[in-house]
């Protein structure tokens, strides 16, 4: 198979015709409509700064179906407890720059990059991207982003200041998003820490088959209250 270099136009290949590690294109732009393009198509960019832009549709994919949702009785105490005060799209970019400022094991350095930070802004302040936060005394202690399309979230990156505030952050979303009906919660590629919420991985043709049906609900656009019921 090959890496297929993007035109300038938003177009992209099959994902069926990705590479066995996932990557499918090089190349192209951060543009919310190619982002758009992108994600509805089951792909998403993934590179670091000394690279050039890198397009990855990965078989199998990491998903996690609201229904499915494990939350386990320690961080459910937590969730009760008052703790943690859950908002939506109130600190979009403060929380991107902290998931970008935060070490991770084995990773020199981090994929988003100020090209991606801008990039995910812009589709926030076009109502697709969101931002969960996890605060604390008024202060931001951990959260999560990604984007919106239809019945899918696709979930980009999360990060704690506060033991379990990322965890409490995420478990809110997922509940929030099952009453929304939506179909599922796409976490690109195995972790442990969503396993145990229960995410499992699927094939890519399944996950793109769910997928299409997703894109056929509309999409809730705006800022999200995750305080209605």
């Amino acid at each position: 198979m090959a890496i297929f270099r993007l035109p300038r136009e938003p177009f992209f290949p099959d994902p069926e015709l990705s590479e066995p590690d996932g990557l499918l294109a090089v190349g192209g732009d951060l543009s919310p409509e190619r982002l758009v393009a992108a994600y509805a198509r089951g792909i998403f960019p993934w590179f670091s700064r000394d690279t050039p832009i890198l397009w990855w549709s990965p078989d199998p994919r990491m998903v996690l179906l609201p229904a499915e949702l494990h939350v386990a009785r320690s961080l459910r105490r937590t969730m009760r407890s008052g703790r943690f005060q859950v908002r939506a799209d109130t600190a979009f970019e403060a929380v991107i720059r902290r998931c970008a400022a935060k070490p991770r094991p084995g990773q020199d350095g981090t994929w988003i990059t100020d090209e991606m930070v801008a990039a995910y802004v812009r589709l926030h302040r076009r109502g697709l991207a969101h931002s969960v936060e996890a605060w604390e005394g008024g202060a931001l202690a951990g959260g999560l982003y990604g984007v919106s399309l239809g019945g899918a979230f696709f979930g980009e990156s999360m990060y704690a200041d506060r033991p379990e505030a990322s965890k409490v952050a995420f478990a809110r979303l997922v509940e929030w998003l099952g009453v929304r009906g939506f179909d599922l919660v796409d976490a690109q590629v195995e972790t442990g820490h969503l396993a145990r919420f229960g995410a499992r991985e699927i094939s890519r043709r399944e996950f793109l088959e769910r997928l299409a049906a997703s894109l056929e609900k509309p999409t809730l656009r705006g800022r999200w209250d995750l305080a209605a019921s």
